[in-house]
């Protein structure tokens, strides 16, 4: 009986093992998405007397318009509980130094819609013509 027990107890620990390390050869070798959507490259502009504003690099999506869409953060000088770092999904017109945000929120989970979609001059806002300027003169 006892050889019984620890020869079932031997091939399926043999099984588990093979199973086990299957499973972590797949989980190494297949990459998965959402990971690598995770991964930023931020470039920052010149900082204004309101804080800094980053643009990533690796977000930059060049539309069928001709306009440019990128995620920006802005990082506000003074943080608290009420101002956090707001991230914007923007599009930027390069030929009329104009933008649009698309989607605003603190985190890239939490974006909402913005429902304006007319396109904005930055007016004088050193921080979007900072992001515009570097966007537009970006080469992928």
């Amino acid at each position: 009986m006892h050889y019984f027990q620890n020869n079932f107890l031997s091939i399926i620990a043999k099984k588990l093992s093979l199973i086990l390390g299957m499973f972590l050869i797949i989980l190494f070798i297949i990459p998965t998405k959402q990971l690598f959507a995770l991964t930023h490259e931020w470039v920052e502009v010149p900082m204004s007397e309101f804080g800094g504003q980053l643009w990533d690099r690796k977000s930059i999506n060049r539309n069928k318009d001709g306009s440019v869409r990128v995620i920006s953060k802005f990082i506000p000088k003074n943080k608290s509980e009420i101002t956090q770092d707001i991230l914007y999904t923007m599009e930027i017109n390069c030929f009329e130094k104009s933008f649009r945000d698309i989607a605003v929120g603190t985190d890239a989970l939490n974006n909402s819609l913005n429902n304006n979609h007319e396109w904005q001059d930055p007016n004088g806002d050193k921080l979007i013509l900072g992001v515009i300027g570097q966007v537009c003169d970006f080469k992928d």
